[in-house]
């Protein structure tokens, strides 16, 4: 018989590798790592790479596998699901990845300026009723430039013709250095480094069931300078046609900005 909850979140309060802040005492409890991920945690001087939303953590624990010379982070609220990854990394000693349990809208108390070198949003909830939601949205973006370091890189993987369309409209109307985008991931031939295609041959169990649908995974990839004055495009995006899996009801509405 599988964990429930409460087991996993008991499990979690002695895992070395996850560190638990939702919101609601965060304010109370300074995060003195703060700054000293690699110090304190890694032990290495190796660039650290966030994924937001990270869900049963397997691409963190893909991507530390496949890469051991870098650290990876998954941050997600839902620790019944992370506990999957963060065991998971555990049991087969994984040094290079840690898992942070706390609101994303937040995540920016947990790093210090240019501490993170690249940011992964896989899957995210496209919120296509609530704009600062988006986790791609300028809103996050901004929060995101407080701990990125000058050009590091965005990755967005995502099944929703809504939130690539809106990624990538605000990634062109702000004039971001674009570096990969493509709306058939495993149809295309994407012409890059080989890392970048090592990485994008983890699928994650959803991904998985998307792609059994006949759903197309949408990818992009793009730099977020420091110095740019960051605005939403205000073009509406029709709706997503159906609703992804486990998602919420679709909106009445047939556009969204």
């Amino acid at each position: 018989m599988s964990k429930g909850k409460l087991e996993k979140f008991a499990d979690m309060e002695r895992y070395e590798n996850v560190f638990q802040y939702p919101y609601s005492v965060v304010e109370n409890v300074p995060f003195e790592m703060r700054g000293r991920w690699r110090e304190d945690f890694f032990h290495n001087d190796n660039p650290i790479v966030v994924e937001l939303g990270c869900g049963k953590g397997e691409y963190a624990v893909g991507l530390a596998k496949m890469f051991p010379d870098i650290n990876f982070i998954g941050v997600d609220i839902k620790g019944a699901r992370m506990w999957t990854g963060a065991t998971q990394a555990l049991a087969e000693g994984l040094r290079n990845v840690a898992f942070l349990r706390t609101n994303i809208e937040i995540t920016d108390r947990f790093f210090a300026a240019d501490e993170v070198q690249e940011i992964w949003l896989t899957f995210s909830d496209p919120q296509m009723k609530n704009p600062r939601k988006r986790l791609s949205s300028t809103y996050f973006m901004e929060r995101y430039r407080r701990f990125l370091i000058d050009k590091g890189i965005i990755h967005l993987k995502t099944d929703s013709n809504f939130l690539f369309t809106y990624t990538r409209m605000m990634v062109e109307h702000n004039n971001l250095p674009m570096l990969v985008c493509t709306e058939d991931l495993y149809g295309d031939t994407i012409e890059g480094d080989k890392v970048t295609k090592d990485i994008l041959s983890i699928h994650t169990y959803y991904e998985q069931m998307w792609i059994d649908r006949g759903l197309n995974i949408k990818y992009l990839k793009f730099q977020l300078p420091h110095e740019v004055t960051l605005t939403e495009s205000g073009v509406e995006i029709p709706i997503d046609e159906y609703r992804s899996y486990r998602r919420g009801k679709r909106s009445g509405k047939d556009m969204a900005k």
